[in-house]
């Protein structure tokens, strides 16, 4: 029965999980989420900056190989940060 429920809860890894790692850590610097270590919200504007830019690069690296919805994601998040960013 545990093994059955571990499986269960077992994260798949796949794009849209990293996509979403990624994102996680630039929302935590741009201070929208509690650092998980210290349950503080701090802005780190460079740190946020490197995790929207490497977001970016997936989506220029991953052109034409993603489906719709990972796409929509993608552009999404990054849209979305940005916007965050730039209201700082």
């Amino acid at each position: 029965m545990s093994q059955n429920l571990e499986s269960q809860n077992k994260l798949e890894a796949n794009f849209s999980m990293l996509v979403m790692s990624i994102a996680s850590s630039a929302a935590i610097n741009l201070g929208l989420s509690p650092d998980p270590a210290s349950g503080v919200n701090e802005i780190n504007k460079p740190m946020a900056q490197f995790h929207i830019d490497l977001l970016i690069v997936l989506k220029e690296k991953t052109k034409g190989q993603l489906t719709n919805e990972e796409s929509k994601l993608l552009e999404s998040l990054i849209s979305d940060l940005q916007l965050k960013f730039v209201n700082l």
